[in-house]
């Protein structure tokens, strides 16, 4: 009885199966194109705050430095002409004595300002980062300040402020320390009146920003340093204000921004005088431009407050960036 031989292999199936499954195997995905696809995706989210920020902040910023060099007039908005005049408006700004004033008002009010704000507000958050009765209810209040519109703020203190028929006034005559002092009208007290309101308004900004950074520290720092017997001075100056360095930034930064261009309380208070002795770049470019309708000369003085931001913004990101490195 004869065995069957076996079939041989045929190499043909084999071979006709290897394509059809490398075909079947995963391939691999192609680096450059997720990296262009995440790419676009980032695109896409940054998109909508940069064309914001071009229509909003970028053509007004363009239109008020070209705005600078023209003669720019009510005649303007009826016949569309404003012819280029060169560098006569900033020439006119710059050789106006008034500027001058304006300048040295602006300065002195924002760091007048500031300090008082942020001194003030530091205090307050270090008293209010202890325990005690009544703790929220008394920051709470100490917010309302803050809460309230700018210029009503201004026209109730202009009412206490008042020489004749002002609280404080009243108040300082009960008291026989002085009533008649002319806080609003005597050039030599407008500006100091002015910058202590500033200061009451923005107090609770200062504090609430300046409160949160406290809570953030680590109560084991405080704990330590009790523990080695430093005084409360001491800790305060070696350890809660070390730490509270990047906060401190914030609120400079911010009070800086939203101080050196105030308007609506200066103008609810004193209207820029007695005697230009409140005018300041903000007053100045409502002047020149709302009052006078010289837009040029506003748009001018409007770009140096531009400038003296810019400026101040430099210095603030390269020491941020010293500190990092």
């Amino acid at each position: 009885m004869t065995t069957p031989t076996p079939m041989p292999t045929s190499t043909s199936t084999v071979g006709a199966q290897a394509p059809a499954e490398a075909s079947t195997s995963p391939v691999a995905p192609d680096p450059g194109r997720i990296a262009r696809r995440r790419r676009l995706t980032q695109w896409g989210f940054v998109a909508p705050a940069v064309v914001f920020m071009l229509l909003f902040f970028g053509y007004p910023l363009v239109r008020n430095v070209v705005m600078s060099f023209q003669d720019y007039t009510p005649k303007t908005f009826f016949t569309g002409e404003a012819p280029f005049n060169g560098a006569d408006n900033w020439s006119n700004v710059f050789q106006d004595a008034l500027f001058g004033k304006a300048l040295w008002h602006t300065l002195v009010f924002t760091a007048g300002s500031l300090l008082g704000q942020f001194c003030i507000g530091l205090a307050l958050a270090v008293f209010f980062s202890r325990r005690f009765p009544l703790n929220g209810v008394l920051r709470s209040l100490i917010l309302l300040p803050w809460l309230v519109p700018m210029v009503v703020s201004g026209i109730v203190w202009r009412r206490i402020l008042d020489q004749d028929t002002g609280v404080l006034n009243s108040f300082l005559d009960t008291l026989g320390i002085g009533g008649h002092t002319p806080w609003l009208t005597s050039p030599e007290m407008a500006l100091l009146s002015v910058v202590l309101v500033n200061i009451w308004i923005g107090i609770p900004f200062n504090m609430v920003i300046l409160y949160g950074g406290i809570q953030e520290i680590p109560k084991e720092l405080h704990e330590a340093a009790a523990l080695d017997g430093a005084s409360a001075w001491r800790t305060f100056r070696s350890v809660t204000l070390p730490m509270l360095k990047p906060v401190v930034t914030v609120v400079l930064v911010l009070g800086f921004m939203s101080t050196v261009k105030i308007l609506d309380l200066i103008l609810a208070l004193t209207d820029g005088g007695p005697a230009d002795a409140t005018q300041t770049l903000g007053t100045l470019t409502y002047q020149n431009s709302f009052v006078q309708l010289d837009f040029g000369a506003g748009a001018v003085v409007g770009n140096v407050l531009i400038l003296i931001s810019a400026v101040f913004a430099v210095f603030y990101l390269r020491a941020n960036r010293t500190e990092g490195k």
